[in-house]
């Protein structure tokens, strides 16, 4: 019994301060944690809690969705569509960061879940990573070419990002520039000395960077750069 077992340690330590028994005890401790967590997935008992959550989402009680949610994570933490759901209900928590945190789990257990990539890329746009966004939705399109969440998706960012190149002022271009500047994918970019040499010769030599564009590698990496508010188009 671990749990007999990690009281007799507790009450050694009171009398005895000792290493090997400190190392013994932790040992223990995360073992009796994931048997604990094991024993308590149950797939009904999360259909239960899910269904429950739906219907405060439905009710617009989004509180007490995330809640519901959360508990069916717990009896299924393997199951994508549940992660999904509390996704959503996170957004409108306005706890973005937890949303996106859920809905990449979620696309690790099934990289093949279009809803997903649609509510990745959604959540993506409400934390103004409109590069990210964007690769999302055509993730999702790659493997449902008629999906019509994706489809909207990469219209509407596709047009926010057109709209803002248009209409931003000269400090919202900075403020949006110096978002995307944090990003570390975006860092990696303009790091890369293929993209460097592009973006000299956009100015430069237009030929040679027209003719670098015909890589599909090259073209994402600077569809992500103008996204991003990085590189201005005119």
């Amino acid at each position: 019994d671990l749990g007999a077992a990690i009281d007799m340690c507790q009450k050694s330590l009171l009398e005895h301060h000792d290493r090997d028994t400190q190392r013994l005890l932790k040992t223990m401790e995360l073992e009796k944690k994931q048997a604990d967590t094991l024993a308590y997935q149950d797939d009904d008992k999360a259909e239960e809690a899910k269904q429950e959550g739906n219907e405060y989402f439905r009710n617009k009680d989004f509180a007490k969705a995330v809640s519901c949610y959360e508990e069916a994570v717990k009896r299924a933490p393997k199951n994508a569509t549940i992660r999904n759901n509390l996704a959503a209900a996170l957004c409108k928590i306005m706890d973005f960061n937890g949303a996106k945190r859920e809905i990449e789990i979620a696309l690790e257990l099934d990289s093949k879940y279009v809803k997903a990539w649609a509510r990745k890329g959604d959540i993506e746009i409400l934390m103004k990573e409109n590069h990210k966004a964007m690769e999302s939705f055509k993730k999702g399109l790659a493997i449902d070419p008629e999906n019509a969440a994706c489809k909207e998706g990469l219209r509407k960012v596709t047009a926010m990002v057109n709209y803002g190149q248009a209409n931003m002022s000269e400090e919202e271009r900075k403020e949006r520039a110096a978002h995307a500047l944090a990003d570390p994918e975006i860092q990696a970019i303009l790091q890369d000395p293929v993209i460097t040499q592009v973006l000299r010769d956009f100015n430069e030599n237009p030929n040679a960077a027209n003719k670098a564009m015909a890589d599909p590698s090259v073209r994402s990496k600077i569809e992500k750069l103008i996204a991003s508010g990085i590189l201005q188009t005119a």
